[in-house]
Parts: C-alpha cells; structure tokens; sequence
C-alpha cells in the first residue's frame, strides 16, 4: 500500500493530501530514509514522523484498504 494512503487509513495523519505533502517536505521517514508518498509500505516498517518539534515513531502492524475509526489504532504501534 501507498504511504500517503497507509498513513491516512490509519488515521497516523488525518488528510492523504496532508499526508502528501508531509512526505513532499520530507518530514516522514520509513526505516530510516527519507520517503515520498508512493512509498510501498509493509508490515514490520517503521514510520517516523514529524509534526514541527514533536516527532511521532510506529511500526506497521496490519495493512488494510480501509478500516473502522475505531479499528485504526490495531494497524500501527506506536515506539
């Protein structure tokens, strides 16, 4: 699955476009590089991301097309 989209599935960032263009600006890494939004993501990947000062780090647990709000939370772990 496509990062922009993973990310906004799991609800780690709540818009794909906003997802996009955090991976534009470079401020989401997967395993430790750098990622553009066409990323493919799998499970076992780390995620890191930056939201301004804070940074925010999970793993992929699950990879689903789409998901209840209150499911979101089992596809990722935070670190």
């Amino acid at each position: 699955m496509r990062l922009d989209k993973y990310l906004k599935v799991s609800r780690l960032i709540k818009r794909r476009t906003v997802a996009n263009e955090a991976c534009d600006a470079g401020r989401v890494c997967v395993n430790g590089k750098q990622a553009k939004a066409s990323v493919n993501v799998k499970e076992g990947d780390i995620i890191e991301i930056q939201f301004g000062n804070k940074a925010v780090k999970a793993e992929v647990l699950k990879i689903q097309e789409t998901t209840k709000k209150e499911d979101a939370k089992d596809m990722f772990r935070y670190l």
